[in-house]
């Protein structure tokens, strides 16, 4: 259809007479089996792989034999990203269909999770795109001009590697102290001001091309159980679901957003039983399309993970989806046998055939939208030129900076001026080996001298001791922790030892703590004087967070949760930076 100028995505915009005849046609020169495949989007690892490679010959089949219609990429470093892409995408138009990929990733807030590897002990960067601060992170800042800062990034730098979708911004709203899912990756847990950050990232990530996705409906934000490794179940009644829970969502539509992802939990309220939101014809057809008028495409949340696994095979919960109205399923654990499932029901009438061509005429739809079908291939020179610029990464700091919260100061530790002694103790999982390298860099950057340690779950009694005698020998003691969801392996808890003993090192007198990741970790260590949330990691949050310690930047952030008995929605001590 030649080249569309690169420009924002209007989900309102009409087909022109062309497009609408390449919908039609694509459309028809399928069989029913391809009909149903290319609702289908397959799971594909970012990494470097030679093409005989059995990972990479599974990609090929997925797209040479199973005609699946896209992919979702997940960690590699962005030049990789992009290749592997251009070589999925050539085998897709080698076929008769000449279909291109539909090409989508998680990216919360931004492409930076799309990192490279980290090579030790040196601990180098393979690079990576722009990390961005988390979406609670956006939140404490407070500005809607940061949101659509981040989603313009997103959507710029997605866009460049050859990703269609963004499955981002989660809009749940974390009213839930002990979700283990949500947590840093929401804004809040003020619904309407969720909704106005969700709105204004997506606007950011839309004018740049790129389908924006909002997650996870109607909302994960209300549960205690992660949904990949069993089934929430969210007890609100409808009218708290219109009142909290569904707020971001119709703001969402109302701003014209290309796409909706399910949630993998159980609402009572709504389906009268246990199944899973998204299997549920109520919440999918009923609720989202046709109460919010949601016109737009809707994705099913990962098929692999247990909160829809559990009770439902591959060939019963494929066809479930589809009948519930969703369009796009998302990395089943086994392709053919779900189409066969599907493709069976509907031979035998009991899914009409008009069902797949409805969700099927949206997303070729969307294919067009996006410039899919016009530019399937991108230019790993010009990557160079967008992913990962300086102007990116200074926005990123900007963002930061807002975003730092001080919730307790009762010694008045921050900021820690003149030039004494820092020992700087970084807690974090194992695999995360780079986590505060930043926060000491920047540290020592103020001409201090800074001691440092690492410390994880594997760290004994007797170890801790010895760190905790050298640290004490500091003027101040920073301890920066990290904890993390991810899939399901998350730890947002501390050790039980190692909270007990960060909560030991406040009878020094000297003790700043900088939560990073989960701000709600405070409840280990109550007699902490010094608290300071970043809500993350990453080169620009660790390094705001120690120049605000230092007092080379004002801290202006407020928390946009509540931690009952420790702190309150908007609570934030104000410091200004020092000369």
């Amino acid at each position: 259809m030649g080249a569309l100028p690169a420009g924002p995505l209007d989900v309102n915009r009409p087909l022109t007479a062309r497009e609408q005849a390449w919908v039609d046609g694509t459309l028809a020169s399928l069989s029913l089996r391809d009909r149903v495949a290319q609702l289908v989007t397959v799971w594909v690892l970012g990494d470097y792989t030679n093409a005989s490679d059995s990972s990479f010959v599974q990609v090929r089949r997925w797209i040479e034999e199973d005609h699946v219609g896209g992919v979702v990429m997940s960690l590699g470093s962005p030049l990789e990203v992009a290749a592997k892409v251009n070589a999925m995408q050539a085998m897709a138009l080698r076929l008769p269909a000449h279909i291109p990929l539909l090409v989508s990733s998680d990216v919360e807030p931004g492409l930076g999770r799309l990192e490279g590897g980290v090579f030790t002990p040196q601990l180098w960067s393979a690079g990576s795109a722009t990390v961005l601060p988390t979406n609670m992170a956006i939140g404490a800042g407070g500005a809607e001009a940061d949101a659509e800062a981040a989603g313009r990034i997103t959507g710029r730098e997605s866009r460049a590697v050859g990703i269609h979708v963004a499955f981002a911004p989660v809009v749940d709203v974390n009213n839930n102290p002990g979700n283990p899912v949500i947590n840093v990756r929401s804004f809040g847990e003020d619904p309407d001001r969720v909704a106005k950050l969700s709105v204004a990232f997506i606007r950011g990530v839309q004018g740049e091309g790129v389908a924006a996705v909002a997650k996870h409906f109607p909302g994960h934000g209300d549960t205690d159980t992660d949904s990949h490794t069993a089934l929430p179940v969210v007890r609100s009644d409808r009218a708290r679901l219109d009142a909290v829970e569904l707020v971001p969502f119709r703001a969402a539509i109302q701003a014209g957003i290309a796409g909706i992802m399910t949630a993998h939990i159980a609402l009572p309220a709504v389906e009268r039983d246990s199944t899973p939101a998204t299997l549920s014809p109520h919440v999918m057809t009923g609720l989202l399309r046709d109460t919010l008028n949601f016109r737009g495409i809707t994705f099913t949340d990962a098929m692999t993970m247990e909160g829809i696994g559990k009770g439902y095979t591959i060939d019963r919960s494929g066809p479930l989806a589809v009948e519930a109205g969703d369009d796009v399923l998302l990395m089943p654990t086994n392709v053919p046998k779900m189409l066969d499932a599907i493709v069976g029901r509907v031979e035998r009438g009991e899914i009409p055939r008009e069902r797949i061509d409805a969700s099927l005429r949206r997303l070729l739809a969307l294919k067009v939208r996006t410039g899919a079908v016009a530019r399937p291939i991108v230019s790993l020179d010009s990557l160079r030129q967008v992913v990962g610029a300086p102007q990116h990464w200074a926005t990123s700091y900007d963002i930061a900076r807002r975003a730092i919260t001080l919730l307790r100061d009762s010694a008045n530790l921050v900021p820690a001026a003149g030039t004494g002694s820092i020992a700087a103790i970084v807690y974090a999982p194992e695999n995360e080996p780079v986590t505060g390298t930043s926060l000491v860099a920047e540290l020592r950057a103020t001409g201090r001298q800074v001691r440092d340690f690492h410390v994880t779950a594997r760290n004994a009694p007797a170890s801790l001791d010895s760190i905790g005698a050298l640290a004490r020998q500091a003027d101040r003691i920073v301890v920066m922790t990290y904890t993390r969801t991810f899939e399901g392996n998350g730890r947002l808890a501390i050790p039980a030892h190692v909270a007990s003993w960060i909560d030991g090192l406040a009878s020094t007198g000297k003790l700043i703590v900088v939560a990073g990741g989960n701000p709600y970790v405070i409840r280990q260590f109550p007699h902490v004087g010094t608290y300071l949330v970043n809500y993350g990691r990453g080169d620009a949050l660790e390094r705001a967070s120690a120049r605000a310690i230092v007092g080379r930047a004002p801290i202006t952030g407020r928390a946009p949760i509540t931690l009952p008995g420790f702190f309150a929605r908007g609570d934030g001590i104000q410091r200004g930076a020092t000369p």
